[in-house]
């Protein structure tokens, strides 16, 4: 076998786990931590919760919510003003892919200096960063586990992926208590966008032996657990959903991932679209383009999904492409490209934008922008 890496932060999981956010952000040296979240968790009380939490460890705080849906190249550059002015010295994220996305993004241009810009890519990052403390409020984005950071880029209107090993956070501090109050279709949106994580990293042509363990039981536990989210949010699922999420992350941030999240990242830079109704529509589609290449693992993946066995690879396979459909129908996700994109006329656009991005090298098959032209029209 290959000489293979495998990098994950610190991971303090459980009910209620957000009281040690002060202690392990003294732990990395913080007097002065700057929080960044977003309007949606402040008003749902979390913030202010966290702040509690600040405040019984004797920590000042500084606090930045400029943060959108799909954060913003120039939401980062404001951050890191931010940080500076303050004299901050510890950045916690609470949130979900965007605020900690954005974080990630401040923190960069805060140890490296320059525009966010001149990151994007791999292995662009040379200086280290501030101490990070990641507190996830959904079950999806793995942003809290991951090496990638995901910035919109204003001008160009498209999504940078910035690949690092820095960007990984000192430590991930997974409450399940954080969901209760995520609005139902973001629950489901993020599950889905955790079981693309864990498809694509499982066939990634980088997959090791350490991230297929966690691909896998990602699959699993989201292929028991999903149906019974659109039903019921219990504490219990939602638990659950937060375990395969972060096996997920564990996953895609050491193998990457492939043509689905390179076309994602594209629509949402164009059409500031919801990152998990993308994979719904687009991820049946990119699994058949992978067939012939990947077939093996997508077979397994398919008696996963199904819970039979088959006769042979190519019918497994099918049939768990199948099931994935029948199941994000039966979640109510959008299952048309039609449906989050406004122009037919843009996919070439789309299109050749993906095909620069960086999760398209660790798709099994190759695929030139033609390639993802016909995958969107097939799922149009």
């Amino acid at each position: 076998m290959d000489i293979v890496k495998f990098s994950i932060p610190e991971i303090i999981f459980g009910r209620g786990a957000m009281k040690y956010a002060g202690l392990c952000a003294k732990r990395l040296g913080a007097e002065k931590p700057m929080v960044v979240s977003d309007p949606g968790l402040r008003e749902a009380g979390w913030v202010s919760r966290l702040f509690d939490v600040l405040a019984a460890e004797g920590l000042e705080w500084c606090y930045f919510e400029d943060v959108v849906s799909n954060p913003r190249d120039t939401q980062v550059g404001h951050g890191a003003l931010f940080y500076a002015e303050q004299k901050a010295d510890v950045i916690i994220a609470l949130g979900g892919g965007s605020p900690m996305d954005a974080a990630k993004g401040i923190a960069i241009v805060v140890g490296n200096g320059g525009s966010i810009h001149d990151y994007e890519g791999a292995n662009r990052i040379h200086r280290p960063l501030p101490p990070m403390v990641f507190l996830p409020s959904t079950a999806g984005s793995g942003s809290d586990i991951s090496q990638f950071a995901i910035i919109t880029d204003t001008r160009r209107r498209l999504k940078m992926t910035i690949v690092s090993r820095t960007l990984v956070p000192n430590i991930s501090i997974i409450d399940p208590m954080l969901l209760v109050t995520k609005p139902h279709h973001l629950v489901l949106a993020a599950a889905v966008d955790a079981l693309a994580h864990a498809v694509e990293s499982y066939v990634s042509v980088i997959a090791s032996p350490f991230t297929e363990l966690q691909s896998l039981k990602a699959i699993e536990i989201i292929a028991a657990h999903l149906p019974r989210a659109a039903q019921e949010s219990s504490l219990d699922v939602l638990e659950s959903l937060s375990i395969a999420s972060t096996a997920a992350g564990m996953a895609f941030s050491n193998a990457s991932l492939g043509a689905d999240h390179a076309l994602a990242h594209s629509l949402g830079g164009m059409f500031d679209v919801l990152h998990g109704e993308v994979h719904s529509v687009l991820l049946p589609a990119v699994m058949r383009f992978n067939l012939e290449h990947a077939m093996a693992k997508l077979a397994h993946i398919g008696k996963i999904l199904t819970g039979k066995k088959w006769k042979s690879a190519r019918t497994a396979a099918l049939a768990g492409i199948e099931a994935m459909e029948s199941l994000f129908l039966s979640l109510g996700m959008k299952h048309r490209l039609r449906d989050l994109v406004p122009d037919r006329d843009q996919l070439p656009t789309v299109c050749r934008m993906a095909a620069q991005d960086a999760c398209l090298l660790t798709n099994p098959r190759p695929a030139t922008w033609e390639d993802l032209l016909a995958i969107c029209e097939e799922a149009w």
